[in-house]
Protein backbone atom coordinates (compact mmCIF):
# COMPACT_ATOMS: atom_id res chain seq x y z
CA UNK A 1 0.00 0.00 0.00
CA UNK A 2 1.08 3.66 -0.92
CA UNK A 3 0.61 6.52 1.38
CA UNK A 4 0.40 9.80 -0.16
CA UNK A 5 0.89 12.92 1.43
CA UNK A 6 1.38 16.44 1.17
CA UNK A 7 -0.14 19.93 2.82
CA UNK A 8 -3.07 21.59 1.35
CA UNK A 9 -2.60 22.63 -2.02
CA UNK A 10 0.35 21.27 -2.47
CA UNK A 11 -1.59 18.51 -5.49
CA UNK A 12 -2.16 15.15 -3.69
CA UNK A 13 -5.43 15.03 -5.62
CA UNK A 14 -3.56 15.10 -9.07
CA UNK A 15 -0.97 12.53 -8.20
CA UNK A 16 -4.08 10.17 -6.69
CA UNK A 17 -5.79 11.02 -10.09
CA UNK A 18 -2.77 10.08 -12.40
CA UNK A 19 -2.03 7.31 -9.77
CA UNK A 20 -6.04 5.90 -10.00
CA UNK A 21 -4.99 6.41 -14.00
CA UNK A 22 -2.21 3.84 -13.96
CA UNK A 23 -4.79 1.76 -12.30
CA UNK A 24 -4.36 2.00 -8.46
CA UNK A 25 -7.62 2.23 -5.80
CA UNK A 26 -7.52 5.07 -4.46
CA UNK A 27 -8.50 5.75 -0.84
CA UNK A 28 -9.42 9.30 0.37
CA UNK A 29 -9.19 10.36 3.65
CA UNK A 30 -10.85 13.64 3.62
CA UNK A 31 -13.76 11.80 2.13
CA UNK A 32 -13.90 9.28 4.73
CA UNK A 33 -13.91 12.45 7.04
CA UNK A 34 -16.97 13.31 6.18
CA UNK A 35 -18.56 10.59 6.11
CA UNK A 36 -17.64 9.54 9.66
CA UNK A 37 -19.08 12.44 10.38
CA UNK A 38 -22.03 12.90 8.20
CA UNK A 39 -25.30 14.40 9.54
CA UNK A 40 -26.94 11.63 12.44
CA UNK A 41 -23.92 9.54 12.72
CA UNK A 42 -22.30 8.77 15.92
CA UNK A 43 -19.24 10.69 14.80
CA UNK A 44 -20.94 13.85 14.32
CA UNK A 45 -22.68 13.75 17.98
CA UNK A 46 -19.15 13.11 19.37
CA UNK A 47 -17.63 15.94 17.50
CA UNK A 48 -20.79 18.64 18.61
CA UNK A 49 -20.38 17.38 22.13
CA UNK A 50 -16.35 17.99 21.72
CA UNK A 51 -16.65 21.29 20.27
CA UNK A 52 -19.91 22.62 21.70
CA UNK A 53 -22.61 24.42 20.19
CA UNK A 54 -20.94 27.02 17.86
CA UNK A 55 -19.92 24.41 15.15
CA UNK A 56 -24.16 23.58 14.86
CA UNK A 57 -25.79 25.24 11.84
CA UNK A 58 -29.57 26.22 11.69
CA UNK A 59 -30.78 22.78 10.64
CA UNK A 60 -29.35 21.09 13.79
CA UNK A 61 -25.75 19.46 12.34
CA UNK A 62 -22.79 20.29 12.71
CA UNK A 63 -21.87 23.09 10.37
CA UNK A 64 -18.29 22.21 8.88
CA UNK A 65 -17.19 26.02 7.76
CA UNK A 66 -18.24 27.02 11.39
CA UNK A 67 -16.23 23.88 12.27
CA UNK A 68 -13.02 24.52 10.55
CA UNK A 69 -12.62 27.72 11.97
CA UNK A 70 -12.89 26.83 15.33
CA UNK A 71 -10.23 24.43 15.15
CA UNK A 72 -7.69 26.21 12.77
CA UNK A 73 -7.54 28.89 15.21
CA UNK A 74 -7.90 27.05 18.40
CA UNK A 75 -5.49 24.11 18.90
CA UNK A 76 -6.57 22.74 22.05
CA UNK A 77 -10.22 22.21 19.65
CA UNK A 78 -8.63 21.15 16.29
CA UNK A 79 -6.96 17.68 18.89
CA UNK A 80 -10.51 17.09 20.56
CA UNK A 81 -11.57 16.91 16.66
CA UNK A 82 -8.89 15.03 15.55
CA UNK A 83 -8.82 12.52 18.60
CA UNK A 84 -12.70 11.77 17.33
CA UNK A 85 -12.15 11.58 13.67
CA UNK A 86 -8.77 10.24 12.94
CA UNK A 87 -9.73 6.89 14.48
CA UNK A 88 -12.85 6.47 12.89
CA UNK A 89 -11.12 7.40 9.58
CA UNK A 90 -8.08 4.78 9.92
CA UNK A 91 -11.40 1.74 10.93
CA UNK A 92 -13.00 3.25 7.94
CA UNK A 93 -9.97 2.89 5.69
CA UNK A 94 -9.14 -0.36 7.25
CA UNK A 95 -12.55 -1.71 5.91
CA UNK A 96 -11.93 -0.30 2.49
CA UNK A 97 -8.52 -1.97 1.95
CA UNK A 98 -9.38 -5.26 3.16
CA UNK A 99 -12.40 -5.29 0.55
CA UNK A 100 -9.58 -4.48 -2.41
CA UNK A 101 -8.92 -7.63 -4.33
CA UNK A 102 -5.78 -9.82 -3.57
CA UNK A 103 -2.58 -7.61 -5.45
CA UNK A 104 -4.29 -4.13 -5.98
CA UNK A 105 -2.36 -1.58 -5.28
CA UNK A 106 -3.93 1.01 -3.03
CA UNK A 107 -3.26 4.84 -2.60
CA UNK A 108 -4.01 5.79 0.93
CA UNK A 109 -4.06 9.78 0.40
CA UNK A 110 -3.68 10.83 4.04
CA UNK A 111 -3.01 14.73 3.90
CA UNK A 112 -1.79 14.27 7.87
CA UNK A 113 -0.02 11.49 8.03
CA UNK A 114 3.45 13.74 9.30
CA UNK A 115 1.58 15.08 11.80
CA UNK A 116 -0.59 11.70 12.87
CA UNK A 117 2.04 9.13 12.61
CA UNK A 118 5.46 10.80 13.37
CA UNK A 119 8.16 8.38 12.79
CA UNK A 120 8.89 5.79 9.95
CA UNK A 121 8.49 2.73 12.15
CA UNK A 122 4.64 4.36 12.27
CA UNK A 123 3.94 3.98 8.77
CA UNK A 124 4.45 0.26 8.74
CA UNK A 125 1.05 -0.82 6.97
CA UNK A 126 2.77 1.54 4.20
CA UNK A 127 4.98 -0.41 1.46
CA UNK A 128 5.96 3.15 -0.02
CA UNK A 129 5.17 6.90 1.60
CA UNK A 130 5.02 9.65 -1.58
CA UNK A 131 4.97 13.34 -0.25
CA UNK A 132 3.65 15.56 -2.88
CA UNK A 133 5.19 19.16 -2.58
CA UNK A 134 4.68 22.63 -4.59
CA UNK A 135 6.40 25.71 -3.85
CA UNK A 136 4.33 27.94 -1.11
CA UNK A 137 2.89 30.60 -3.50
CA UNK A 138 1.12 28.14 -5.61
CA UNK A 139 -0.59 26.76 -3.22
CA UNK A 140 -1.72 29.69 -2.23
CA UNK A 141 -2.77 30.43 -5.42
CA UNK A 142 -4.26 27.43 -6.14
CA UNK A 143 -6.03 27.53 -2.63
CA UNK A 144 -7.43 30.85 -4.00
CA UNK A 145 -8.79 29.75 -7.16
CA UNK A 146 -10.52 27.30 -5.20
CA UNK A 147 -12.42 30.87 -3.02
CA UNK A 148 -10.84 29.88 0.43
CA UNK A 149 -9.73 33.87 1.64
CA UNK A 150 -6.07 34.14 2.98
CA UNK A 151 -6.51 34.39 6.05
CA UNK A 152 -8.26 30.49 6.18
CA UNK A 153 -5.50 29.91 3.82
CA UNK A 154 -2.25 30.83 6.39
CA UNK A 155 -4.57 29.23 9.34
CA UNK A 156 -4.25 25.41 7.25
CA UNK A 157 -0.89 25.85 6.35
CA UNK A 158 0.12 27.00 9.53
CA UNK A 159 -1.32 23.66 11.62
CA UNK A 160 -0.14 21.88 8.98
CA UNK A 161 3.66 19.84 8.65
CA UNK A 162 6.22 21.62 6.45
CA UNK A 163 7.65 20.15 3.43
CA UNK A 164 10.56 19.24 5.25
CA UNK A 165 8.73 16.76 7.88
CA UNK A 166 6.93 15.23 5.00
CA UNK A 167 10.12 14.34 2.76
CA UNK A 168 12.11 12.92 6.10
CA UNK A 169 9.43 10.50 5.94
CA UNK A 170 8.77 9.69 2.63
CA UNK A 171 10.37 6.82 0.23
CA UNK A 172 9.75 9.65 -3.04
CA UNK A 173 8.94 12.79 -3.23
CA UNK A 174 6.89 14.41 -6.70
CA UNK A 175 6.86 18.24 -7.34
CA UNK A 176 3.44 19.78 -8.89
CA UNK A 177 4.69 22.73 -9.42
CA UNK A 178 4.53 21.54 -13.22
CA UNK A 179 2.14 19.46 -14.84
CA UNK A 180 3.61 17.69 -17.04
CA UNK A 181 6.82 17.07 -15.03
CA UNK A 182 4.03 15.82 -12.44
CA UNK A 183 2.55 12.90 -14.84
CA UNK A 184 6.22 11.87 -15.81
CA UNK A 185 6.79 11.36 -12.16
CA UNK A 186 3.88 9.13 -11.60
CA UNK A 187 4.50 7.18 -14.50
CA UNK A 188 7.74 6.88 -13.06
CA UNK A 189 6.45 5.77 -9.54
CA UNK A 190 4.00 3.26 -11.02
CA UNK A 191 6.93 1.71 -12.59
CA UNK A 192 8.95 1.53 -9.55
CA UNK A 193 6.05 0.26 -7.63
CA UNK A 194 5.45 -2.40 -10.51
CA UNK A 195 8.96 -3.32 -9.88
CA UNK A 196 9.06 -3.94 -6.20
Amino acid sequence: MIGLTGGIGAGKSTVARLLAEHGAHVIDSDELARGVIAPGTAGEREVIAALGPTVVGSDGHLDRQRCARLVFSDDQARARLEAIVHPLVRAAAAETIAAQPAGSVVVWEVPLLAETWHTRTDHSEFDLIVAVTAPLAQRQARLRARGMRSADIAHRIGAQAGDEQRAALADVVIDTSDGADTATAVAALWRQVHAR
